[in-house]
């Protein structure tokens, strides 16, 4: 077989790749019989884990990532302490070989650097330590990176392309840095007790989990705040639920965002129902007002409820001071992009009907047909919670729901204290090779 010898390199992120990240902290491999060496004795030491000797295919699939145990549990704090005491043991033997991001890996390549990738999955426990050193990417590597990149938040293909190149090669030691960051940030969640239900959105995660009884019974994937217009940590109460709202604009996006589309395309506001309204209700032409200047912004506008509606068919409300809310959106596309930071602070949530029939299920009369009857038939219609649900908006990046499956996410917002951590930027390229930027087209909202 020959080496797959396509460059990774054309599609840069302006951060660069961190291949000289483990050298700059001391964990740089000068060769392959020094990692050798130190994979040796990492794998023979006394508190590697419980990561299973009798390794094949199916035993170290992405499936084994999911879990029914949510973030916010005492099962996850312990499970993430435990991590922390594994990471420790990693660092102080030198934690694990950099793999060169000279070109794609992928099944059927045979490279030196498949090998060394096998010791880095090895010590991190994604592969067995008996398939540790060959050279040729088979059905276990494959298996292993599907793995990995479940644990990272990246799309389990099985490839080692950009950004499974980044999340390989931070250091070891700064892994530890970010699990004990996060390992802080949930006890002091936990220092209270949770409620029996609840709803929790992880921001650098982009999912949302929706909790009953210390289990999770629903999944879903979000898309939050840019990295200029963040989604603030909060801990609320879920009080109404909103079928086929009306959209109001705030003054920030009617700046940043409409002034310039309607400078752009005057018939911008009429194709997408949005109307325009003065201190007194009374509906304002667009023409009447003075587009190169901020005059905009001293008017109410408000969308009509629709298929082009920024809110879609839902919006999930609970009092907080940041004016931010759950919604559904008309981009569904956005759900399935890598990098889901592309609101201006509310959370998009996919799959959104899912949700509030859970939350509305002790609501008399508010069963899933009900509610799909009203969305169906575009009628503004508000369902009030009897039981308001708590909702908490968190900043975790680091988290174990069984300590051999840690978990790591990128810390987009810079909160993590090292710069390496946040590995994205809002202008990455896409990961799968000839995808448009997903940045290009925003709605802004």
């Amino acid at each position: 077989m020959t080496i797959n010898r396509r460059s990774i390199h054309g599609r840069s992120t302006r951060r660069g790749f961190l291949s000289g990240a483990s050298a700059a902290f001391g964990l740089g491999f000068t060769g392959l019989a020094q990692a050798q060496s130190t994979l040796d004795g990492l794998l023979r030491a006394p508190a590697r884990g419980n990561w299973d000797d009798q390794f094949d295919t199916r035993g170290s699939s992405a499936r084994q990532v999911s879990s029914f145990s949510p973030i916010f549990s005492s099962q996850s704090l312990y499970s993430t302490q435990a991590a922390i005491q594994s990471y420790e043991q990693i660092a102080a033997q030198g934690g694990w070989p950099n793999v060169p991001a000279r070109y794609t890996l992928k099944l059927g390549v045979v490279s030196p650097d498949v090998e060394l990738l096998r010791q880095r999955l090895a010590i991190s426990g994604d592969l067995s330590p008996q398939a540790a050193r060959s050279q040729a990417f088979d059905s276990y590597v494959d298996a292993a990176v599907k793995r990995f990149q479940a644990r990272h938040g990246l799309p389990a293909d099985g490839v080692v392309g950009e950004h499974a190149y980044k999340a390989l090669n931070v250091p070891a030691d700064l892994r530890l840095f970010q699990l004990r960051a996060n390992a802080a940030r949930l006890q002091t969640q936990l220092a209270e007790a949770m409620p029996a239900r609840y709803v929790m959105v992880n921001i650098p995660a982009a999912a949302i989990e929706a909790v009953e009884n210390g289990q999770v019974v629903q999944r879903h994937t979000a898309v939050v705040g840019k990295v200029d217009r963040q989604t603030p940590i909060l801990n609320s109460r879920i009080q109404n639920l909103n079928l086929n709202p009306y959209w109001h604009a705030p003054a920030s996006i009617v700046r940043k965002d409409i002034i310039p589309l309607v400078r752009k395309d005057p018939t911008y506001l009429q194709r997408n129902g949005i109307h325009i309204f003065n201190g007194n209700r009374e509906e304002v032409p667009p023409q009447a007002i003075d587009w190169n200047s901020d005059e905009a912004v001293n008017y109410l506008f408000r969308q009509d409820p629709g298929p082009k509606s920024a809110m879609a068919s839902v919006k999930i409300n609970f009092p907080n001071p940041h004016a931010v809310y759950m919604h559904d959106t008309p981009q569904q596309g956005l759900f399935s992009e890598l990098m889901r930071f592309e609101s201006s602070g509310c959370v998009r949530v996919q799959n959104v009907r899912d949700l509030i029939v859970w939350l509305a299920r002790d609501e008399p009369g508010w069963d899933r047909q009900a509610i799909e009857r009203v969305i169906s038939a575009r009628t503004r219609q508000d369902i009030d919670l009897s039981n308001p649900v708590p909702v908490y908006f968190t900043y975790v990046t680091a988290w174990a729901t069984d300590p051999a499956v840690v978990q790591f996410r990128d810390d987009i917002y810079h909160r993590d204290g090292a710069d390496q951590l946040a590995m994205s930027e809002l202008t990455t390229t896409a990961y799968a090779a000839g995808q448009e930027n997903p940045y290009a087209q925003g709605d802004g909202f």
